[in-house]
């Protein structure tokens, strides 16, 4: 593709009171390189729920079986959110920006009211389940862990990308060096690798391969907010792809060989297990945290399209419903979050079609000409339907391919501009 695809203006001066461009493209001269567009990827795909993901891998597939479903639904993760993050990249445009080109100015509230509640209501089920186990850890009740952790989650989203990146590049590393440690450990005391993977419950490779393009293609659907920093396309995929296929492949390991060989789900317990109190705690803290800041981030992000005010304040707004909902939520929500999350797929695939149809719209960085591409709101919702009551295949693809042929005939019957041919 040519250079004139990208939007952001040369400028690096934000607009007053907003240093996270809410509601225009990145410029230029604010993007950011590898290593920290890198950091960022990684440390949203380092979360304890993708454990628990690993934990049923490993309880369910043999050795041969896992590594193909880590792999096979790790290229499938990858292709969506590489895609995602190419168009972040090229555009400058969050994911919110972005629908207003393919949902139109008023449709495009419906996905980023959407992916908003959603990761408000991830943020707070992340703050109990570290607040839970590190109380029962510490022999206190979890609502002073919960307003603690809560705050100081909240304080670095409120600050935006920059703090972002900061939280990443501790917590990474700690997490890799820590958590690949107590794996290494437990597979050695486990007997080695055939050893923990030896019983398989027999589960269908394709239910593998399901569970982890599910664990985290919702979250993905949010990748353009944070790929738009990169100074340019090739490394907003790079870091993309090696997130979502080292970095989640990382976590399934982790949940796998704890879940053999503690019996738990998460890497705390197997750190507990081996009399790894403080790196534990330390674990399991960078791990939500690094998650829950891009979750609350996006949070703000989703909000400012709806009400067009400066993400920060409704940051704040959002950590602090979320931090104080957070053990009903973990209780109650994450039922509704699986609903929720059945409909943020055919986002993101109406968001990749739209882009390959009418890259010059995204080019000519004019104002979306459309106030509701109803196409594309029917895609969602059928798409969601189907993603969340079809029992055949894999949901999130299921509801994606329904999802995008609702977009192309919306498209089509209201005499929209066809296919443009790619540039070289």
């Amino acid at each position: 593709m040519t250079k004139s695809a990208t939007t952001a203006p040369s400028t690096d001066t934000p607009p007053r009171g907003d240093h996270d461009y809410s509601l225009e493209p990145v410029p230029l001269g604010a993007r950011r390189g590898f290593w920290s567009v890198g950091f960022v990827m990684l440390g949203f795909t380092f979360f304890s729920a993708s454990m628990s993901v690993g934990a049923r891998l490993g309880n369910g597939l043999d050795l041969t079986g896992f590594l193909a479903a880590i792999i096979i639904g790790g290229l499938i993760l990858a292709a969506y959110t590489g895609a995602l993050g190419y168009i972040g990249a090229r555009t400058g445009m969050s994911m919110d920006l972005l629908a207003q080109r393919a949902f139109g100015r008023a449709g495009s509230y419906l996905p980023s009211a959407l992916i908003a509640l959603t990761q408000m209501g991830w943020f707070g089920v992340g703050v109990a389940m570290f607040a839970l186990p590190t109380g029962e850890l510490l022999g206190i009740g979890p609502w002073p862990i919960v307003l603690i952790a809560g705050a100081l989650m909240t304080a670095s989203a409120y600050y935006g990308i920059r703090a972002i990146e900061i939280v990443s590049f501790i917590s990474v590393p700690l997490i890799a060096v820590l958590g690949t440690y107590s794996m290494i450990t437990a597979t050695a005391e486990g007997g080695g690798l055939a050893q923990v993977f030896a019983q398989s419950s027999g589960m269908p490779l394709v239910v593998g391969i399901g569970l982890v393009v599910g664990s985290f293609v919702s979250g993905g659907t949010a990748t353009p907010n944070f790929t738009r920093f990169a100074s340019s396309p090739r490394i907003a995929v790079i870091t993309t792809v090696v997130a979502f296929l080292l970095g989640n492949a990382l976590m399934f390991s982790f949940g796998a060989v704890g879940g053999a060989f503690t019996g738990q789900q998460d890497i705390f317990y197997v750190m507990i297990a081996q009399g790894l109190a403080i790196p534990a705690l330390i674990v399991l803290g960078a791990n939500i945290w690094t998650t829950n800041n891009n979750a609350l981030y996006t949070t703000g992000l989703g909000f400012a399209n709806v009400t067009k005010i400066d993400k920060r304040p409704l940051v704040l707004v959002a950590g602090v419903l979320g931090t104080l909902g957070a053990l009903w939520l973990y209780d109650n929500f994450i039922l509704w979050l699986n609903v929720l999350n059945a409909t943020l797929p055919p986002i993101g695939a109406i968001l990749i079609a739209d882009f390959l149809r009418k890259r010059r719209d995204y080019a000519d960085g004019q104002a979306p000409h459309s106030v509701v591409a109803w196409g594309s709101v029917l895609g969602v919702v059928a798409g969601g339907l189907v993603g969340w009551t079809v029992p055949v295949g894999i949901a999130s693809i299921n509801a994606m391919v329904v999802a995008v042929v609702c977009y192309l005939l919306g498209d089509l019957l209201l005499g929209r501009r066809a296919p443009e041919r790619l540039a070289s």
